[in-house]
């Protein structure tokens, strides 16, 4: 009884506490006169929809930032552009007909815009809120920093309507043919990242249509669709300005040996049957210009343990060397370094031939040349990452820089700030970047900054070939299509033309 007493004393109080007297109400949360433009472009389904508190959930108006900009001529007259990432943080935009006023506005700044009573539509392929006036339109601030909706041209190219009418950058941008030094940026260009070709148009009106064409930049541009028959769009990007282009390079820097395939696994037992693939961009002689490759392996009990102190020269089990100072390879043409054997898939398989291999090298019962133990598994078969590094010359130290290299997994002790810091050093690639090539900071090592991407082990003892395919300009100095992990199952009968057919890396 005496407990009974003390829940209906604690019972009552809470009633007190909530208000559960008849008389008193709770006031509830108030509704965000904000809606997203994400939301807003959710409400099509095909037809307009006309918009109110109603279908907008109690909201009645739109906050974003203005991308549009109408100074340089370089996008559709009258088009007001805003973009907001309210929901889930991820960036969507629109397009507003606005007429003449469009014009009073420029990129940065910050809006409120009255949509209640307006019509969500798409005209040619692109959504709009039409029947918005510059009345209903309060500028909140001016110049105010724009989230950058950044993407790779194959994911703008795959969702279109996801960037349309925000403004998006394209990293590291150029084009293919390379184009004559006097050609200028008007008309429309195709422009690639390596990962796909997306339109860069230029009217011929706009105040930059007479800027040079810059080797290679970072672009800043408006997207906006185009229909293509019933279900498709194709993007094309808009530079407000002549400074959305974000030169980098205008000069071309080759890599003469580039990593396009490897066997780390081959059937079988893998001592000295281990090998890379290269693709020469250039001939090479290499008892004139040597080459050599650094293979490191960070398992946990791989010494010396901890961060590597001397990068790719850390040598004992966590790098190993093998130079390549003789053999000639002619420009598209694959070489071959690692094991002994020169064989494809392991003992009793095919030979890789001899004329196509610039290093041979007794790994099982040699320690490596100037570092590293001898070791029956060059590359490792799973777990932490591995490390494949091309050094041009022979001499290879704690500060040494690559020209190619490539990663398997992410794992193990790879990068440590520091002070001092400790890693290894990557080289400007399809993979990475010595800078980021937005905020140019340096990332100098793998697993630093943006420097992350990496290839997938593959199941242990099958006997696995990683080609990577890509394509390489020479006249460019760079990838017009990144490399990609594409993993030939080999067999005791495999030919090195099947390691070098259409899913091999090739020039351009």
């Amino acid at each position: 009884m005496k407990k009974l007493a003390i829940y209906s004393a604690v019972l009552c109080a809470l009633a007190t506490t909530w208000g559960c007297n008849k008389d008193e109400t709770y006031p509830g949360g108030e509704i965000n006169p904000s809606i997203s433009i994400f939301d807003i472009r959710a409400m099509y389904k095909g037809q307009d929809v006309t918009l109110s508190k109603s279908n907008m959930g109690g909201s009645f108006r739109i906050a974003g930032l203005v991308v549009s900009d109408h100074r340089a001529g370089n996008l559709p007259a009258g088009a007001l552009i805003v973009e907001d990432g309210r929901r889930l943080g991820k960036i969507r935009g629109i397009t507003i007909p606005l007429g003449e006023d469009a014009a009073k506005y420029v990129s940065g700044d910050s809006v409120h815009i009255n949509v209640e009573g307006a019509v969500v539509t798409k005209v040619d392929g692109m959504l709009q809120i039409k029947g918005v006036t510059n009345d209903k339109i309060t500028k909140v601030a001016s110049g105010r920093p724009i989230p950058i909706n950044r993407g790779t041209t194959a994911q703008i190219l795959a969702a279109p309507g996801d960037f349309e009418s925000t403004l998006t950058v394209v990293v590291k941008g150029s084009f293919f043919p390379k184009p004559p030094e006097n050609a200028t940026m008007a008309g429309d260009l195709s422009v690639t990242d390596g990962f796909g070709h997306v339109t860069l148009r230029t009217e011929k009106s706009a105040a930059f249509a007479g800027a040079a064409i810059p080797l290679l930049a970072n672009y800043y541009g408006v997207v906006l669709n185009t229909p293509v028959g019933k279900d498709s769009l194709a993007p094309r990007m808009h530079l407000r300005m002549e400074s959305d282009m974000d030169i980098l390079s205008n000069t071309v820097v080759k890599t003469r040996l580039v990593i396009s395939g490897f066997a780390s696994d081959v059937k079988g037992g893998d001592g000295n049957y281990e090998y890379i693939q290269m693709l020469a961009t250039e001939d090479i002689d290499f008892s004139k210009t040597p080459f050599c490759m650094v293979v490191c392996n960070n398992a946990n009990a791989s010494t010396p343990t901890g961060f590597p102190a001397n990068g790719w020269a850390t040598g004992n089990m966590r790098t190993y060397k093998i130079n390549m100072t003789s053999g000639v390879v002619k420009k598209g043409s694959y070489c071959y370094a690692g094991g002994l054997y020169k064989l494809i898939n392991g003992s009793g398989s095919t030979a890789i031939p001899s004329n196509q291999w610039v290093a041979n090298y007794d790994y099982v019962n040699k320690d490596g040349q100037d570092f590293g133990t001898k070791t029956g598994g060059l590359m490792a078969n799973s777990g932490n990452a591995f490390g494949i590094a091309i050094f041009e010359g022979t001499k290879v130290t704690a500060t040494s820089i690559p020209v190619d290299v490539l990663f398997v997994s992410s794992g193990g002790s790879l990068y440590d700030a520091g002070p001092p810091e400790y890693g290894y050093a990557i080289a400007n690639t399809d993979f990475y970047d010595i800078n980021d090539p937005i905020s140019r900071a340096p990332q100098q090592y793998y697993r630093k900054g943006l420097n992350t991407l990496s290839l997938s082990y593959n199941t242990a003892d099958v006997g696995y070939f990683y080609k990577l395919g890509g394509e390489y300009s020479t006249d460019l100095g760079r990838w017009l299509t990144a490399r990609s992990q594409n993993n030939f199952t080999m067999t005791k009968t495999t030919t090195a033309e099947e390691l070098q057919d259409s899913l091999a890396t090739k020039l351009r």
